[in-house]
């Protein structure tokens, strides 16, 4: 299980775009692709096969998953997650979630 997935918002903790905040589109390995953070200009071939057009085009880039933290609603910070135990209840079995370590707070239901 790992501490920041997709859909999560986070906030970039270092590096040029320090401070912005925004949505997880994909995890890779040991790296994220978040929503308007580390924008790259990429010069672009036309492949008329794939129907692509040339040109300067801007992007997002990958940025390591130590340079940002989840965002707590509670107080619209970055802050450290953890992971816990839920006791299990009746039929199902205890499961394992991620929490603020600020708080306490569980991150997801």
């Amino acid at each position: 299980m790992q501490k920041i997935r997709k859909g999560d918002q986070v906030v970039v903790t270092t590096g040029r775009d320090k401070g912005k905040k925004g949505v997880v589109l994909r995890v890779l390995d040991a790296k994220v692709l978040v929503e308007g953070v580390n924008r790259v200009k990429k010069h672009q071939r036309p492949n008329p096969m794939k129907g692509q057009t040339g040109g300067i085009i801007d992007k997002e880039s990958p940025i390591h998953i130590s340079n940002v933290m989840l965002v707590n609603p509670a107080t619209g910070k970055g802050d450290r997650v953890g992971f816990r135990f839920l006791e299990a209840q009746g039929e199902t079995p205890a499961r394992k979630v991620r929490f603020f370590k600020s708080n306490g707070e569980v991150v997801d239901v």
